[in-house]
C-alpha cells in the first residue's frame, strides 16, 4: 500500500466508519477503484457493523444497565480507534477482531 492509496482512499475510509450506511456507500464507491486503503478499513468497518448488531441483539436480552453501558463502551472505543487510524492513513486492525474481518470479508475490495 503507497502514500498514494493512503491519500486516495482516505475520505472513503473515514466514511466507512460513520454509520452502516457510510460502510455501505464507502463499498460500493470503492468498487471501480480497488483502493488497497479503503478496502482495508471498509472491511473493519463493516466487521465492527455486524458484530455490534448481532452482539446487540444479544445483550438487550440482559436488560441490565451494567451490560449495555459496557457494551456501549466496547464498541464506542473499537469505532473510534478505527476512526482514528483511518483519519490518521494507517492501517490498523481494531483490537481484538480485527485479524478475523481482514480474513471473513477478504474477498472485499479484491
Amino acid at each position: 500500500m503507497t502514500n498514494q492509496d493512503i491519500e486516495e482512499g482516505k475520505g472513503l475510509a473515514i466514511i466507512s466508519y460513520l454509520t452502516i450506511i457510510g460502510t455501505i456507500i464507502a463499498f460500493f464507491m470503492n468498487n471501480d477503484k480497488k483502493n488497497a486503503f479503503t478496502s482495508f478499513h471498509t472491511r473493519q468497518a463493516l466487521g465492527l457493523w455486524l458484530t455490534y448488531f448481532v452482539l446487540a441483539w444479544l445483550v438487550s436480552g440482559f436488560d441490565n444497565w451494567f451490560a449495555t453501558l459496557g457494551f456501549w463502551f466496547f464498541f464506542g472505543i473499537l469505532f473510534i480507534y478505527g476512526f482514528i487510524h483511518a483519519v490518521m492513513g494507517k492501517p490498523q486492525e481494531v483490537p481484538i477482531l480485527g485479524h478475523l474481518f481482514q480474513k471473513w470479508f477478504a474477498s472485499i475490495g479484491n
